[in-house]
């Protein structure tokens, strides 16, 4: 399975996921640039489909509907763990609420398209409301093999490890991240996010005791995940 990263607005990131000729466009707000792709490689797309449904990711779906005559795969009408198949390989959706509840996440191989739920150095904001969902959402992508690459919706990379830094000085991986970040082409692997990225460090001490000297309770796990939310 390839994946092609695009570029649009001020931060987003768009996709394409394609294999054996066959390609799914996921939050294609790139509408010129995934149809220039499409038509230099002789790909035939097979879906238009988002991560959820703010209007930063949905922006270029009725576009690229229209211009390439794919089908519209709604992502809210996705089973939780449907398959789509693409020449013999699989995607595999997940639902991942939190960020919103209709957010859900591509699995395909090593390779995860995170939407606005697992950033590349942080999370999204939980808009939804719903901190437990979140929670279960995170448990469940930590879970893939620490190979797994992470692509997200929104190059937040400088600012997330500013903030990372602001909350663990001591932490010298995130200088390792920095180093590895490239502008061009936005990814990390969920190693590095677990060695990084505050709100998958959760269970980790100097987490914990960042948490107690800020009055934070740190008895359970999900505790530890509400305070780290917390954080400012």
């Amino acid at each position: 399975m390839k994946i092609q990263q695009f570029f649009y607005g001020s931060d987003n990131l768009a996709y394409l996921l394609h294999h054996g000729g066959r390609a799914l466009a996921i939050d294609g707000g790139a509408v010129e640039a995934i149809l220039d792709y499409v038509r230099d490689r002789d790909l035939v797309l097979i879906g238009v489909t988002n991560t959820h449904g703010h209007g930063d990711h949905t922006s270029g779906t009725d576009r690229l509907v229209a211009a390439s005559g794919a089908p519209y795969r709604d992502h809210r009408q996705f089973d939780d763990g449907e398959v789509i198949d693409l020449a013999g390989e699989t995607i595999t959706v997940r639902h991942t609420p939190g960020h919103t509840m209709d957010s859900v996440t591509f699995c395909a191989g090593d390779v995860m398209v995170t939407g606005d739920t697992l950033f590349n150095g942080t999370v999204g904001n939980c808009f939804s409301g719903d901190l437990e969902a979140f929670y279960r959402s995170i448990r469940l992508l930590m879970d893939r093999p620490e190979s797994t690459r992470i692509y997200a919706g929104h190059d937040y990379v400088a600012a997330s490890l500013a903030f990372a830094r602001h909350l663990t000085p001591d932490n010298r991986a995130i200088d390792a991240y920095a180093a590895r970040y490239d502008k061009h082409h936005v990814v990390s692997t969920l190693a590095d996010e677990l060695a990084v990225n505050p709100y998958l460090r959760f269970n980790q001490p100097d987490i914990i005791a960042l948490l107690q000297s800020r009055g934070r309770p740190t008895e359970t796990e999900y505790q530890r995940w509400e305070g780290v939310m917390s954080l400012e």
